[in-house]
């Protein structure tokens, strides 16, 4: 009898991209509709690796980088919610809401990595961020998130201090890059499929059916 492997799903994202803390929830409701067994890999991508460590103020930055008016934000605003809370997921934009250098998270993600708790850290960061404003530009708070689920809060300050894993972090950014992926949420399935953007559950769904069609 042949043993059908855990469908292998690595993700390519970045902490402060909307659409991939969207993207995922949609993906997570399409897994569950369909039963699929499966293991997430999560990989490193820097939307503005230019943003100063402080930050920058959200619809400021979305202004700058797009041309964006007032009122084009404020719709996109409301479709990001609206799709976060179909997925349950919430968003909770301000005035006051920034955008974030993610470097250091992604050496942190890639410490937790190693322990199995990098899906984990995924999440909670992208809650501290969306929808509870917190400053993840300051390390303290990084390294309450990263007790909050469970880890070392003084290694994690150490991680962040020695910047051990940055090197680790621009080799993964640099290989995925090398492989054409410029945008996110990058979803690749048994390391053949790839599915840029937040799809939808349906179309989750459809794609993993086909997944599971196919031959092993």
């Amino acid at each position: 009898m042949s043993i059908i492997a855990p469908l292998r799903i690595d993700i390519v994202s970045d902490v402060v991209c909307p659409w991939c803390a969207i993207g995922y929830g949609q993906l997570a409701e399409a897994l569950k509709k369909t039963n699929t067994e499966y293991e997430i890999h999560w990989h490193p991508f820097e939307l503005n690796p230019d943003t100063p460590h402080e930050g920058r103020n959200y619809r400021e930055h979305i202004a700058k980088k797009y041309g964006s008016s007032r009122e084009e934000s404020d719709a996109s605003r409301a479709k990001m919610t609206e799709a976060g809370r179909e997925v349950g997921f919430a968003f909770n934009f301000t005035e006051e809401s920034r955008t974030y250098n993610t470097f250091a998270m992604h050496q942190l993600l890639h410490w937790a990595d190693q322990q199995g708790y990098a899906h984990d850290l995924k999440q909670a960061l992208f809650a501290a961020h969306f929808t509870h404003a917190r400053d993840i530009s300051n390390k303290e708070v990084l390294a309450d998130i990263v007790a909050e689920i469970g880890l070392d809060r003084s290694e994690a300050l150490a991680v962040l201090a020695d910047e051990r894993f940055a090197e680790d972090v621009r080799r993964a950014q640099q290989q995925w890059r090398q492989q054409s992926i410029q945008s996110v949420p990058s979803v690749i399935f048994n390391q053949k499929h790839l599915v840029s953007g937040a799809q939808g559950v349906e179309n989750f769904k459809s794609i993993l059916q086909q997944l599971a069609d196919m031959p092993q």
